[in-house]
């Protein structure tokens, strides 16, 4: 019954499904693996902190963030790489080196190798997601590029969902641990404990991914052999359609152009904002937790994953009904100015922890549900290398609020003793990234009065 429907669908119809059921779940896997790889040290910090010299939280906030530097000096390279030459081959090369880095990590003794190989980490990865984003438009038309950007952004609430529990289970490698009143050993592996093994099982995917992204991804539809020549043909004609009309409204916008056009650097801002609001609260979430309610890490690891499920399905009502309505400003303004409510109303819960939990997940559906229409943006004023170039430079300079959050989160822990501040701060960093994505919406309006 299902191939009967699917042989009516028209050959553009059956080449859009065929790539969402081709291309999607291969990009979410690894994203789902980056996105681990950079953020699980959240649960590993507890290890560290306690066997190795010198860690705190704020040299764990300054390393989860010195990622973002790195990340910041090949982002726009990168992007570039995957319009003129291979997204494929790129993406491959990528998770090569990001999963030998990731494990390398388990190795660090002091705080200056941390910083070494997390700031070597933020390198390697730099350009697979605006590369990512630069791909699925080589493949997706507009009708369906805010849920294309959806499916591809859950893996990473995703994979805050499915890494703790997975963690919280290697940590134990090395320790003792009481179970019903009995001492239970966990011996040490190769010499090596928990949070060492933790880094090495989540490294080694990347490296292994990378042979599936050689061999499964296709760069563009004319390529794809996995497509009938009717479906390349029709899936060709409607992206060729849309970029002769979209460069006929942009008059070819070279890649310098693009980079000085102002919208692109107020996205660039709002991305800063957002992205510091994000991982401040995402690095730290176990840390607050587990300081306002002293919970042990079997039952920290279980609430931590109810934030990210909140911000899977607000990502999808806002990406489905922004490509709905053909609106992208307001389905990234409204989420955020959201986030900044439910951020200030947290410190106001402390000692219950069900509404503790229950703020975090409206905070984690605000600054995440934005994210598909936030990033459709982009690509309706720029086009070709000027859209790699501004997706590139929106997400490096954005990606170095993924510095400022944590290191600002624990400095401020530590200088005052609470997470209070630093929840206040990432709040009005959050409404700083609707107010400036408010004035992005009013420059593309007094542009298109001028164009009419």
């Amino acid at each position: 019954m299902k191939s009967a429907s699917f042989s009516k669908l028209t050959p553009l119809d059956r080449a859009r499904r065929k790539a969402y059921g081709r291309l999607l779940p291969i990009l979410f896997v690894c994203y789902l693996i980056a996105y681990v790889d950079r953020t699980n040290v959240s649960i590993a910090k507890f290890a560290m902190i306690q066997e190795l010299v010198g860690f705190n939280n704020a040299v764990i906030g300054f390393g989860a963030g010195v990622f973002f530097i790195g990340y910041f000096l090949l982002e726009i390279p990168g992007t570039l790489i995957v319009e003129k030459w291979s997204a494929r081959k790129w993406i491959f090369r990528i998770m090569i080196t990001w999963g030998i880095m990731a494990a390398l990590t388990a190795l660090v003794k002091t705080p200056m190798q941390f910083y070494l190989v997390r700031f070597l980490l933020g390198l390697a990865e730099a350009g697979f997601f605006p590369g990512v984003i630069i791909y699925l438009t080589h493949w997706f038309p507009v009708r369906d590029r805010a849920k294309a950007l959806a499916y591809f952004f859950i893996a990473s609430p995703i994979a805050q969902m499915v890494s703790p529990k997975i963690s919280n289970l290697l940590l134990k490698i090395g320790t003792d641990e009481v179970v019903n009143g009995v001492v239970v050993q966990h011996p040490k592996l190769w010499g090596m404990v928990g949070w060492q093994w933790m880094y090495i099982a989540w490294g080694a995917p990347a490296v292994l991914l990378a042979f599936v992204v050689l061999g499964m991804l296709t760069d563009r539809p004319s390529e794809a052999k996995w497509l009938t020549m009717e479906e390349r043909e029709a899936l060709e004609r409607e992206l060729a359609a849309e970029k002769a009309l979209h460069q006929g409204k942009r008059r070819g916008l070279t890649l310098l152009q693009g980079l000085k056009d102002p919208r692109v650097m107020l996205l660039a801002g709002a991305q800063f904002c957002l992205v510091t609001a994000n991982y401040g609260v995402e690095f730290f979430l176990p840390s607050i937790l587990e300081q306002w309610y002293s919970l042990k890490m079997d039952s920290l690891t279980w609430l931590i994953v109810l934030p990210p499920l909140g911000a899977v399905l607000g990502q999808f009502f806002v990406a489905r009904h922004s490509d709905r309505t053909n609106e992208r400003i307001y389905h990234a303004i409204i989420p955020l100015s959201f986030a900044m409510i439910m951020l200030l109303l947290t410190p106001l819960t402390r000692g219950h922890l069900s509404l503790t939990i229950l703020c975090f997940m409206l905070a984690f559906v605000g600054l995440r549900a934005g994210g598909p229409a936030f990033w459709s943006l982009p690509n309706l004023f720029l086009a070709e290398t000027a859209a790699a170039g501004g997706i590139g430079l929106i997400n490096s300079l954005g990606g170095l609020g993924g510095f400022l959050g944590p290191t600002l989160v624990g400095y401020l822990k530590e200088s005052t003793g609470s997470y209070v501040a630093g929840l206040c701060w990432l709040a009005v960093i959050s409404g700083v990234a609707a107010l400036l994505i408010f004035f992005i919406g009013m420059e593309m309006k007094k542009e298109n009065r001028s164009t009419a």
